[in-house]
């Protein structure tokens, strides 16, 4: 491409209001590259709503088709759903194998609904017991092992083939692999995972980050991953966000876990939870990155009016550009482990409230977001 072509290019873009965004996999699939760009797009004046786990279960029910709890209190499914990869490692082969079919039905599923997946990762700890918390007498400080060089390195990258061998097999019906956010090593700042700071210098965890990225897209050739960058809300400015960051090329999304400023154990800070949201939109919109609220949920929702006067509220505040907001899972037997209403739960009225209002969207509200056509129902 010649530069009088590739000027001609740019200023179709900035005048079309398209962004110049930097996302960080150049060979990123057709899709991937339409749904980064169009999740900067809703972030400017919209906010997804996503749930984790919704599909797989929910209160008092599992693996039912087409169900989900938000989809029976509003009927949509949520706009993003979550699933994590926390059985590719640390189990039988049988047991990763039904793992893998059910995660690559419920991925193209949600893809061929125009839906959006997020991944997290509760990583098993390679170099020891304790599975992904950090247990004192039993869990080893592993980053320093599982980075170039380290003790358990090789045992690494065959755990990453394996999460590369299921980015190659979600295969929608349309032939196209359908994207996922890719969110390792969350809530690095706390100490309750072994990634976690106390055990892991900041070397050790941007060398692994970098190389966990790089060998995914440059080596095993996974093109449908955007990847996030999300701590939990042990930070106070920018300087403090960014303490372990790993850098522009290795981050397409920036994001926050926070449960301790929205109401757990009835303590609410929500202008410390805003003014955190407030640093890494910021931070996002100058990088030209993603920015999202990975992460945040009242267990039980005690408060019937959680969702209008104390999320949405704040998300609407201070100019925030944030493509999504995803609440933790409702699990299947526990009648107080739930982060999403269900019907009937104190809650309802009110998030059908926040479902209605035109600043969120839901699966329902979206058309075409895997395509340049994108837009809203």
């Amino acid at each position: 491409m010649n530069d009088k072509i590739r000027n001609a290019l740019l200023f179709v873009c900035l005048t079309a209001g398209h962004f110049l965004l930097a996302q960080i996999d150049k060979k990123a699939t057709k899709e991937t590259k339409n749904l980064f760009q169009n999740l900067k797009t809703i972030s400017q004046k919209h906010i997804l709503f996503g749930h984790q786990h919704a599909l797989e279960y929910g209160h008092g029910w599992s693996n039912e088709l087409n169900r989900s709890d938000v989809k029976s209190v509003t009927g949509s499914h949520p706009a993003v759903v979550g699933i994590d990869f926390s059985d590719f490692s640390g189990r039988s082969k049988e047991q990763l194998e039904k793992t893998k079919a059910i995660l690559r039905k419920n991925v193209i599923e949600t893809y061929e609904r125009g839906g959006i997946t997020t991944v997290s990762w509760h990583f098993n700890n390679p170099a020891s017991d304790g599975g992904f918390y950090w247990k004192d007498g039993i869990s080893k400080a592993s980053m320093s092992l599982i980075k170039p060089g380290g003790s358990h390195h090789e045992e690494y990258k065959e755990i990453l083939k394996t999460i590369a061998n299921f980015a190659h097999s979600v295969k929608a019906k349309d032939g196209k692999l359908s994207p996922m956010i890719f969110r390792p090593f969350h809530e690095f700042d706390g100490d309750w995972f072994w990634w976690g700071k106390s055990q892991t210098s900041s070397e050790d965890f941007i060398a692994v980050w970098q190389f966990t990225v790089s060998y995914l897209k440059d080596t095993l050739g996974v093109h449908n991953f955007i990847y996030a960058f999300s701590p939990d809300n042990r930070f106070n400015s920018e300087e403090e966000y960014l303490e372990r960051y790993p850098g522009d090329d290795f981050v397409d999304l920036l994001g926050m876990d926070d449960y301790g400023d929205f109401g757990r154990d009835g303590k609410y800070d929500l202008e410390a939870g805003l003014k955190k949201l407030k640093i890494f939109s910021d931070l996002a919109i100058r990088k030209k990155k993603l920015a999202a609220f990975t992460e945040t949920g009242l267990e039980s929702i005690p408060n019937e009016k959680w969702w209008t006067e104390v999320l949405l509220k704040t998300l609407k505040s201070e100019n925030l550009q944030l493509a999504y907001v995803l609440v933790w899972r409702n699990d299947v037997t526990s009648t107080t482990h739930y982060y999403a209403p269900y019907p009937g739960q104190k809650s309802e009225k009110d998030f059908i409230k926040f479902y209605d209002d035109p600043f969120t969207l839901f699966e329902k509200d979206l058309q075409n977001i895997y395509d340049t056509k994108f837009n809203l129902k």
